[in-house]
């Protein structure tokens, strides 16, 4: 395709996002305000499900056996088909208001659900970038295929493994992902070499089925209530998930070497009685999420958790099972796609903060902190680019030699069907007044929400997604020269040598106790 139509493709994409940007913003407010968590996120599915079809997508709701996923396409002619995706599930215990001060959203608790990273502009700004090209491809008489996913549960890496096991990603010839900056020096760049690594969740669940049985001793009842309010009681499902949780975190250093870069964190699903009484609990639930570079590693730690639960409940006189939440790959490099997407990002620039209404904005959370308002209170970092390469040779000065993945997304299934990019911008962020000081974690939550505040990221994350898009359906020695480097690291492309196999073997776990916002007579509210 002629320079010209790549040109005129990319300007029309730059224009679409600007004359828009109000709109973007206005959508992601919506989302923001959902603050729906892992695999209940119905608003939020339902929006963009609404959305895409008015914007001219066929949309399969509920892919993969998943009630909140969802799989987008609009064609435009035989061409290359393009992947990319939303995120759009919050975090229980951070329901932030978009405010300057501490605060829940109006008719909530703390304790509800809201957006931390914030996938909320993910998602809208990945949508920004796809409808952006779309205008552009329906413009410029531009062949080719976009597809657009929803992806819920990312905090639980719950389904990106699920559609790749299920072929979802198998047509792609390429895929776009973003993600808000959480750590330098991932900002405003693109990954290179260090991609994320595995991560496995799973729960654990301990029943007392015969809680009767209990210290008998065969000879015969003398009470004509077998289990008396006054008699010793079996230990039950509480105590094997105590147990199971307390041996675990004391051979923690047993499951994974030291320095690493693993992580492990637990927390307990609302499945039992809620009635205490002298009554054994007959079901407890802890569920695990483990991040490791690699999957040998994950292993061996799943080997040494089964073998705690087993101990827990032979001690306690219980049964148990484990049931896969998830279990993702760790990632596969593109230099190509990193090199042409970064050069995007160039040409639209880093986002500007300490500018406008967002210096007010955070100028008033800083008085409000007690803090003395700064002249540029927004980080630098959040306002400069950084070479792929740069920001690889910094965060390898962290890791050891041997370590080839750090720190965990499951946007990595991606990586093993198609050549993908993984795109990092900045999202708000306050400098520190003083050396050593952090601000509370509402702080960037709330950022995270205020439409001046936000919006300079949208803008620059649609811009550079768009104009990737434009480039990946006008420019097929592009999508040459990625595939071409996705076949020589998988060793033959998809089912090559070194190609790494989806790991999902599990259905989706949708039926869990997760927490979630339910109706009742006495209104819509938080439920654990």
């Amino acid at each position: 395709m002629t320079d010209t139509k790549n040109i005129a493709a990319r300007t029309s994409a730059l224009r679409w996002v600007t004359r828009h940007l109000t709109t973007l913003s206005d959508w992601h407010a919506v989302i923001f305000d959902h603050g729906e968590t892992a695999w209940r996120e119905y608003r939020s599915a339902r929006w963009y499900v609404e959305r895409l079809r008015a914007e001219g997508f066929s949309v399969e709701a509920g892919s993969g056996d998943m009630p909140t996923a969802f799989c987008a396409t609009w064609n435009n002619g035989d061409g290359p088909v393009i992947g990319g995706y939303a995120e759009y599930d919050a975090v229980p215990g951070n329901c932030q208001a978009a405010d300057t001060r501490e605060r829940p959203r109006d008719g909530l608790s703390v304790h509800a659900g809201g957006h931390t990273d914030p996938h909320s502009a993910l998602g809208i700004a990945s949508l920004g970038g796809f409808l952006a090209a779309k205008e552009a491809m329906q413009k410029g008489n531009i062949p080719g295929t976009l597809k657009f996913f929803g992806e819920p549960a990312e905090k639980l890496r719950g389904s990106k493994p699920i559609h790749a096991a299920r072929g979802y990603y198998d047509e792609l010839d390429t895929a776009i992902s973003f993600h808000p900056f959480y750590m330098l020096p991932l900002c405003n760049t693109t990954r290179w070499d260090t991609h994320c690594g595995a991560a496995y969740a799973m729960v654990y669940s301990f029943r007392c089925e015969h809680p009767e049985t209990w210290l008998a001793d065969g000879g015969g009842a003398d009470t004509p209530i077998p289990a008396a309010h006054a008699s010793a009681r079996a230990p039950g499902a509480n105590d094997a998930l105590l147990q199971m949780m307390q041996t675990s975190k004391s051979l923690r250093e047993h499951m994974v070497s030291a320095g690493a870069g693993w992580s492990m964190n637990e927390c307990i699903l609302s499945a039992g009685q809620a009635t205490a009484d002298n009554l054994p609990a007959r079901l407890a639930q802890v569920q695990y999420i483990v991040r490791v570079p690699e999957i040998a590693m994950a292993e061996r730690v799943l080997r040494v958790l089964d073998a705690n639960a087993a101990a827990a409940s032979a001690a306690t006189h219980c049964e148990w099972e484990r049931q896969w939440v998830s279990k993702s790959r760790p990632g596969l490099a593109n230099h190509v796609l990193a090199e042409a997407t970064f050069a995007n990002l160039s040409e639209v620039g880093a986002p500007r903060f300490n500018q406008g209404a967002a210096l007010e904005i955070a100028r008033g959370i800083q008085r409000n902190l007690g803090l003395e308002p700064m002249e540029a209170p927004f980080l630098a970092a959040t306002e400069t680019l950084v070479r792929p390469q740069d920001a690889e040779a910094e965060l390898r000065r962290q890791l050891p030699a041997w370590q080839e993945h750090f720190t965990s997304d499951d946007y990595t299934e991606y990586c093993w069907h198609t050549p993908t990019v993984r795109l990092y911008i900045a999202r708000p962020a306050l400098a520190a007044p003083s050396p050593g000081y952090r601000y509370p974690a509402w702080v960037m939550n709330a950022l995270g929400g205020i439409r001046e505040t936000i919006e300079p990221m949208i803008d620059c994350a649609a811009k550079t997604i768009g104009l990737t898009v434009v480039d990946l359906v006008t420019r097929p020695e592009l999508r040459a020269a990625a595939q071409a480097e996705f076949e020589r690291r998988t060793g033959g492309g998809v089912g090559g040598t070194s190609w790494q196999g989806p790991l999902c073997d599990y259905p989706p776990p949708i039926h869990f106790r997760w927490p979630e916002y339910v109706t009742t007579e006495r209104g819509r509210h938080w439920c654990l």
